[in-house]
């Protein structure tokens, strides 16, 4: 029993060596791939409360930094910013993302890997 249990293992190491030269692995040097893994800053102009589905397809790829200008829509409808706003807040919870307004007129929205720094001019957008 002895000498058949070592001839399989001697066996079975012959072909481990075989096959050890032939193995290789092929690394994908695709530049389209680490283009993705890059972090986009984007800016965004809220005219209208449809304007919100383009910042919110980028924020879900979770690769976008939004900066959106809202004072057009402040202007012109506020029923509507509260809105938009909503929506972007509860697309940036679903993401573990961060929401800031500064300013009067902007809003940066930044995925989970991002942490947007406040001081006095900035504040956190609660829920009303």
């Amino acid at each position: 029993m002895r000498k058949f249990l070592s001839k399989i293992k001697r066996s079975s190491m012959v072909e481990d060596e075989d096959d050890a030269g032939e193995e290789y692995l092929e690394l994908n040097t695709d530049t389209e791939q680490s283009r993705q893994q890059k972090v986009s800053i984007r800016p965004y102009v809220l005219n209208d409360f449809s304007d919100v589905k383009p910042i919110l397809d980028r924020l879900r790829e979770n690769y976008t930094i939004a900066l959106i200008n809202i004072k057009p829509l402040k202007e012109k409808d506020l029923i509507e910013l509260k809105r938009a706003i909503n929506k972007l807040k509860k697309t940036t919870e679903a993401i573990e993302g961060d929401i800031a307004g500064f300013g009067d007129d902007y809003i940066v929205v930044a995925p989970s890997f991002a942490e947007i720094h406040r001081t006095s001019g900035s504040m956190k957008l609660e829920e009303e």
